[in-house]
């Protein structure tokens, strides 16, 4: 089997961390700043951060097209925390930019603030047992679900991670955790 080349977006949050978490599954990952490094691509990783700052470095780099066309392309693009919010298409009390390819509303930092981070175990049906334990950081919930997409988990009657397509997010950060099942989920999306 050829490995899978992912691109991570890295122009700010936690892309080494998902990097890494790839090279531990076999997968080649580069990291993307500019437009021409998604060439090639079997998929990318849209990483948490601060999704208002994600978004001017987005403009900055000229990455809202090409980004919006790998997902129109049918590659897989997950966004975790504020790459969730990135790929949301609406944000609740917020017009900021973002790509609107899955169809979900978020509420930004909806579990508290920094201070208030926490890390829990979500039962995710697709992933078996354990649950995950998942690493709240500021984090979106998902307040409204659309027609063609599956919420696969959900804390505290909040779904916290979803799927439309080849599409992913999740309100949670899994890169920070030593658990590799949805680094694994993501790679093998059909």
């Amino acid at each position: 089997m050829v490995a899978l080349r992912i691109g991570v977006l890295a122009l700010q949050g936690a892309f080494r961390e998902h990097r890494r978490s790839l090279s531990r599954l076999g997968a080649e990952s580069v990291e993307v700043r500019k437009a021409g490094e998604l060439e090639g691509l079997d998929g990318l990783i849209i990483p948490g951060g601060e999704s208002t700052t994600m978004g001017k470095l987005m403009n900055a780099g000229a990455l809202w097209e090409p980004v919006a066309r790998l997902v129109a392309e049918g590659k897989r693009v997950w966004g975790t925390c504020a790459g969730a919010i990135v790929l949301a298409a609406e944000i609740e009390g917020s017009d900021q930019p973002r790509l609107g390819v899955m169809d979900i509303t978020v509420a930004r930092n909806a579990s508290g603030r920094q201070v208030d981070s926490f890390e829990a175990p979500v039962p995710v049906a697709v992933l078996g047992e354990p649950p995950f334990p998942a690493v709240f950081i500021r984090a979106p919930y998902i307040t409204r679900v659309g027609t063609g997409v599956t919420v696969l988990a959900e804390w505290n009657a909040h779904a916290v991670l979803a799927r439309q397509g080849r599409v992913l997010v999740t309100s949670f950060h899994p890169e920070l955790t030593d658990d590799l099942r949805l680094h694994r989920y993501f790679l093998d999306l059909d």
